[in-house]
């Protein structure tokens, strides 16, 4: 079992070492104040001016100048190679919505890494945050109101089947695979709801759709809290 590390009943921003704007810490920030640091993240963080309350990996990126300048009962080490700082950073969180940026752009095997980590089975549901989309997990039912227009592509990691609803080319009866049909450049109709029957579907969107996706996102989280405690 992973030791949980960050306990959280907001949502928190975790910052990677890609690419990142000061206007995407200050965004991620506003809506999820807590700023965790997944090993290089922490150089990141500081040169943009903030400070995390904790920073989680195998400390193969991270500085000595970031390590000597935070405190030492914030760094939290977790030594095994077999995983990347963005799964092992998930998986030491506990909260009800994790912000990642950073892990976004620049190298193009560091993206794909990510994309793989976010559709791993975690805890904490996660929007991986880049300077022109956002990307999500679709493992409950996903409804955001888009404007008509608004480009959404789906690509699936592994075969997954589902329905739809707002979309100009909905995926009814349709097998998503990465080797054969996937669902890039679809366009909302309008407001869309995606559901699916497994794991496996992730959802890129606007990224001026942020608001309505976490909206969305803790929305449901909460319908289902409520649904557990009624008798």
């Amino acid at each position: 079992m992973e030791k949980v590390i960050v306990h959280e009943t907001a949502p928190v921003t975790l910052i990677g070492g890609g690419e990142v704007a000061v206007s995407d810490l200050r965004e991620a920030l506003s809506l999820a104040p807590m700023l965790i640091a997944a090993d290089g993240g922490a150089d990141r963080a500081l040169y943009l001016g903030s400070q995390p309350r904790a920073v989680i990996g195998d400390f193969d990126s991270i500085s000595e100048q970031a390590r000597s300048t935070l405190s030492q009962s914030l760094l939290h080490l977790v030594a095994e190679q077999e995983t990347t700082d963005f799964d092992k950073a998930l998986r030491a969180i506990q909260a009800p919505l994790v912000l990642a940026i950073g892990f976004l752009g620049a190298r193009l095997d560091h993206q794909l890494a990510a994309l793989h980590v976010l559709a791993q089975p975690h805890v904490p549901p996660c929007i991986l945050i880049g300077a022109n989309e956002v990307v999500i997990h679709v493992v409950e039912p996903l409804e955001v109101d888009l404007e008509p227009g608004a480009v959404v592509s789906l690509f699936p990691l592994s075969v997954v089947t589902g329905r739809s609803q707002g979309l100009e080319w909905p995926v009814d009866g349709l097998v998503l695979s990465p080797m054969t049909r996937i669902g890039t450049s679809n366009r909302a109709t309008g407001p869309i709801r995606i559901e699916t029957d497994g794991p496996g579907l992730l959802a890129i969107l606007p990224r001026h759709s942020l608001g309505m996706v976490i909206a969305a996102m803790l929305a449901r989280r909460s319908r289902l809290e409520t649904a557990q405690q009624i008798p």
